[in-house]
C-alpha cells in the first residue's frame, strides 16, 4: 500500500510503500485492550506489601485463659484483630501483575493499532528530517499546515536530534524513538507522525518472525 510522504519544508509530497500486513489488518479490539492492560499493569510499581499473620515475629503464647473469662477465646497477639498483628487480605506485592504476553501477540496488536490509525486517516509519514529545526514556530507551522493536533511523533535517532528542540514545547505533542513505540501512546494521541526510517524499522521488526 502506498501512503503520502510529508515534507517538513513544504516540498512536493511523494509516496512511500508500506506493507499491507502493517496498515491494512482487521482490528481485534479485545486483543488490543488485553495488551494495553498488560502495559499499564507493568507501568505501575506495585510495591505495596503487608505482612500476613504468619510473617509477624512474636510469641504464640495464649494471651488470656481460653475459658472461664466470659469473653472470646484469643490465641496470639499476631492475629489481625490486634494492633501490631498481621493484616488480613492486604496487598502482597508483585503477584498482581500479568506475568507475560507472547511476542507475536504484542506485534500483532501493534500492527492492528497502526491499521486502525491508517483507516481513521490519522497515520502520517514524514520524510526524514536532515536539517535541524531550531524554532518552535517553524515546526508548529508544519503542524498547522497539515491540520495536525494532539500528535505522537515516532522518530528515528537522527531526525529526533533535528526536531527535538522545535517540537518538545508544543502543547499535546509527544516525541518518542521508534524502539519505544507502544500501543498505549498510539491510542492516547489522535494523530501519529512516523518518520520514514522509523516506519521501516518498525515494519521490519513486526514482520520478522524471528525477533
Amino acid at each position: 500500500m502506498k501512503l503520502p510522504l510529508l515534507n517538513i519544508d513544504g516540498a512536493k509530497s511523494d509516496t512511500i510503500e508500506v506493507s499491507d500486513k502493517l496498515v491494512k489488518l482487521k482490528v481485534n479490539h479485545k486483543l488490543i485492550k488485553f495488551v494495553i492492560d498488560w502495559q499499564l499493569n507493568h507501568a505501575k510499581p506495585r510495591t505495596a506489601k503487608v505482612k500476613q499473620r504468619n510473617e509477624i515475629k512474636g510469641s504464640t503464647k495464649k494471651i488470656v485463659p481460653q475459658k472461664g473469662g466470659g469473653g472470646a477465646r484469643h490465641a496470639s497477639k499476631k492475629a489481625p484483630l490486634f494492633v501490631g498483628g498481621g493484616v488480613a487480605h492486604g496487598p502482597k506485592g508483585t503477584v498482581y501483575k500479568i506475568k507475560k504476553i507472547n511476542k507475536k501477540v504484542r506485534k500483532l496488536a501493534l500492527a492492528q493499532t497502526l491499521s486502525k490509525k491508517n483507516s481513521d486517516k490519522n497515520l502520517h509519514i514524514l520524510a526524514d528530517v536532515k536539517k535541524e529545526i531550531k524554532k518552535t514556530r517553524e515546526f508548529n507551522k508544519f503542524l498547522l499546515k497539515n491540520k495536525l493536533a494532539n500528535v505522537l511523533i515516532i522518530s528515528d535517532t537522527d531526525s529526533m536530534k533535528n526536531i527535538n528542540k522545535s517540537a518538545r514545547n508544543i502543547k499535546n505533542v509527544k516525541l518518542i524513538k521508534d524502539e519505544g513505540t507502544n500501543i498505549y501512546d498510539l491510542f492516547k494521541y489522535k494523530s501519529v507522525i512516523m518518520t520514514s526510517s522509523s516506519l521501516k524499522k518498525i515494519q521490519e521488526r513486526v514482520l520478522n518472525e524471528k525477533n
